[in-house]
C-alpha cells in the first residue's frame, strides 16, 4: 500500500493509459480524483465506486484554468490536500505537416503542454512537502517521430522540457516532478492513430506495430501505472527531473537489419 492515504489527480483518467494509472493507484491505496472532458468518467467513477475504491471524478477541460480552479478547490474541500498529480490528458491526430491546419496545431498544443501547465500551475500551491507530479511526455518527440506527428512530437517535447524545468524549480519546496516516455501502449489513442494510418484497416497497423517492437507486443495501461505509481511513491524519492522511458525496447534497435 505505498500510496496508502495519499491524494492524487490524474487527468484523462476516464481510459487508456490514465484508466491504468487510476486502477494501479487505487491499488496502492490513493484517494483519487479524476480530472476529465469526457462524459465517460462517470461510468469509469461509478464502476471503481462500485468495487469499493475511494474515487471521485470531475468533469473538466484542461484548457480552462478557472474550471481547473474550480475543481481543484473541490478536492482539496474534500480531502484537504494534494500529493500527487499526473498529467496524463493528451491528443494525438496524424496529419501532414504541410496539412496541419492552425486549429489541429492549437488543439494539441493547447492540451498537451498548456493543459499541464495549467494543471500544474493550479495544483502546486497546494502540495505538502515530498508531493509528486508525474507528466505524460512520450519517446514520440523527444527520442523519435513518425511522419504525420509533427503537432504531437513538438508538444511531447516540450512536456518533457517542463519536466525538467519545474522540477529545478519545485526542489527546494521537496516537490519531485519526473516524466514517463512511453512507446506504443495499447489505449484507444493508439486505436485513433491506426485508423488515422489506414482507415480500412487499422487492426493491421496495430500488428506491424507490434512487429516493429522487440518484445512483439504493444504494453498495457497496468504496465504503464505501474511506473507512475513508482515515481509517485517513497520508492523514487531521490530521483526528480528524469524521464522514463517504457517501450518494450521499441527506441533500443539501431537498426533493424543488423545483427545475427
Amino acid at each position: 500500500m505505498k500510496l496508502k492515504d495519499k491524494v492524487a489527480i490524474i487527468t484523462g483518467g476516464a481510459m487508456g493509459n490514465g484508466l491504468g494509472i487510476v486502477k494501479v493507484f487505487l491499488k496502492y491505496g490513493a484517494k483519487v480524483s479524476i480530472f476529465d472532458y469526457s462524459d465517460k468518467v462517470n461510468d469509469t467513477v461509478n464502476k471503481l465506486k462500485s468495487e469499493g475504491f475511494d474515487v471521485d471524478g470531475y468533469l473538466v477541460d484542461i484548457r480552462d484554468s478557472n474550471k481547473i480552479k474550480e475543481c481543484v478547490t473541490s478536492v482539496i474541500n474534500k480531502h484537504g490536500k494534494i500529493d500527487i498529480l499526473v498529467n496524463n490528458a493528451g491528443v494525438a491526430k496524424l496529419t501532414p505537416f504541410a496539412e496541419t491546419s492552425d486549429e489541429i496545431r492549437d488543439f494539441h498544443f493547447d492540451i498537451n503542454i498548456k493543459g499541464t501547465w495549467n494543471m500544474s500551475k493550479a495544483v502546486v500551491p497546494h502540495m505538502p512537502k515530498g508531493g509528486a507530479i508525474v507528466n505524460l511526455s512520450s519517446v514520440t518527440g523527444p527520442m523519435v517521430a513518425d511522419t504525420g506527428e509533427v503537432a504531437y512530437a513538438t508538444t511531447k517535447a516540450a512536456v518533457y522540457g517542463f519536466t525538467k524545468g519545474l522540477a529545478a524549480e519545485l526542489i527546494k519546496s521537496e516537490i519531485r516532478v519526473n516524466a514517463i516516455l512511453p512507446g506504443y501502449i495499447m489505449t484507444p489513442m493508439v486505436e485513433g492513430i491506426a485508423k488515422d494510418s489506414d482507415s480500412s484497416n487499422p487492426d493491421a497497423v496495430v500488428k506491424g506495430i507490434a512487429q516493429g517492437i522487440p518484445m512483439g507486443r504493444l504494453g498495457t495501461i497496468e504496465e504503464l501505472g505501474e511506473l507512475a505509481a513508482f515515481l509517485a511513491s517513497n520508492e523514487s524519492s531521490y530521483i526528480t527531473g528524469q524521464g522514463f522511458v517504457i517501450d518494450g525496447g521499441s527506441t533500443l534497435p539501431e537498426t533493424m537489419s543488423v545483427g545475427v
